[in-house]
């Protein structure tokens, strides 16, 4: 099995979420800015809990929220 990448709508949602900041976002899921950052920039890969409450967040299915492909 290779390696997965792992897309993400995020931005675009806390834009139409009322211009929801990532400051915002990541206090209602219990984690940095800075991780929001990452995960926007998919620079780095939520964790499937994280994933879950970011998805809640905006009211979506995870599988619009995040779009995994192989990365080979």
């Amino acid at each position: 099995m290779g390696k997965l990448k792992i897309t993400n709508i995020i931005r675009r949602l806390r834009f139409d979420a009322d211009e929801m900041t990532q400051k915002d976002l990541a206090e209602k899921v219990g984690v940095t800015r800075q991780t929001i950052v990452a995960i926007e920039n998919a620079k780095y890969s939520p964790t499937l809990e994280l994933a879950i409450l970011i998805s809640r967040v905006f009211d979506k299915p995870l599988e619009e929220v995040f779009d995994i492909q192989d990365a080979n």
